[in-house]
């Protein structure tokens, strides 16, 4: 399992190629859940997400050994989170996406260099198809969240967040794959035993929750929420999760549209719909975290124009703004 001490060298070797995001109280928020509301504003990255942080540590490592050329499956944020590395660092990378990604962070992806190729309509099927290029090849597989690098990266996260605010009472974090969580909880297990850590997934895909929790809720075939449509959880961040988690926690479609549209209304600030599931727990469950210290993070800000004006007429007639 990862280590504390693995986060620190991770938060030291990627530290000067990342920025250190704002971590902010929102006091409309907080008057709005009835808790102590922080921001961490990861879409303020370069490429508008936290996944730069495991890319750039394990790529990183992978050019010090002397690796050329390596390949990646996602729907889009660790794509560019790898793209842009690997083109900073000099390596090859080849990116295999799902067809329903975003046409957004397609075209990003291949700015930075990259060869997409598009291919299957789950993240199952594209994520074979990589494993079958990696080898066909001879490429260096980069996961998206099943990797002991990338969970380091992530874990910085949690590093930065305490290290600023170190009374937090909670961490409420987006899950996919587990990459994001798993690291944080080892971080902030670490740093702050009596923390409350709490996972929250989208109805329509609830891999980790199912694995955890032992139920069989239906995964569905798509979301708004596209960051975190993961079909199969990963093995090392489902053992992490299943022993430092305290809770994983189900937040619905439009909760997660509500949560969009107040951060941007409210925060000025443009998220994804996994970037919103933290704020969407804390809408639909208010009293699970009344009166606490609660960090979020606003995981990625890469969505798609037309979904997002969609969200923003969908909330406008539910408010009575329009007709």
């Amino acid at each position: 399992m990862v280590s504390i001490e693995d986060i620190r060298l991770a938060e030291a070797r990627i530290g000067s190629q990342l920025l250190t995001t704002p971590f902010l109280e929102s006091r409309t928020l907080s008057d709005i859940v009835g808790a102590q509301v922080f921001l961490k504003f990861e879409n303020l990255q370069f490429t508008a997400s936290f996944k730069e942080r495991g890319a750039c540590n394990m790529l990183t490592q992978l050019a010090q050994q002397g690796v050329r050329g390596v390949i990646a499956m996602s729907a889009g944020n660790h794509a560019q989170g790898v793209a842009y590395h690997a083109q900073r660092l000099g390596l090859a990378a080849t990116i295999v996406m799902p067809r329903f990604t975003p046409a957004v962070k397609i075209e990003r992806t291949r700015s930075f260099g990259a060869e997409v190729v598009l291919h299957g309509d789950t993240l199952d099927a594209a994520r074979q198809h990589a494993f079958e290029l990696a080898k066909s090849r001879r490429l260096t597989f980069v996961h998206p969240y099943d990797d002991d690098a990338i969970i380091a990266g992530q874990g910085t996260l949690a590093l930065e967040m305490l290290e600023a605010v170190p009374d937090l009472d909670a961490l409420v974090v987006a899950v996919g794959g587990g990459g994001l969580l798993a690291g944080m909880a080892i971080a902030a297990r670490a740093m702050a035993p009596r923390i409350e850590i709490v996972g929250v997934q989208t109805t329509r895909f609830p891999s980790m929750f199912n694995a955890v929790k032992k139920t069989q809720h239906a995964t569905g075939t798509s979301t708004i929420a596209e960051g975190i449509a993961v079909a199969t959880p990963g093995v090392r961040t489902l053992e992490v999760i299943s022993a430092l988690a305290d809770d994983l926690l189900l937040v619905d479609e439009g909760d997660i549209e509500q949560a969009v549209l107040m951060l941007l209304e409210i925060e000025k600030t443009l998220v994804e719909g996994a970037g919103a599931a933290g704020l969407a727990a804390l809408l639909k469950y208010p009293d699970r975290f009344r009166g606490k210290r609660v960090g979020l993070v606003l995981s990625g800000g890469n969505i798609d124009p037309l979904l997002l004006g969609a969200i923003i007429e969908r909330g406008m007639v539910r408010a009575g703004r329009l007709a």
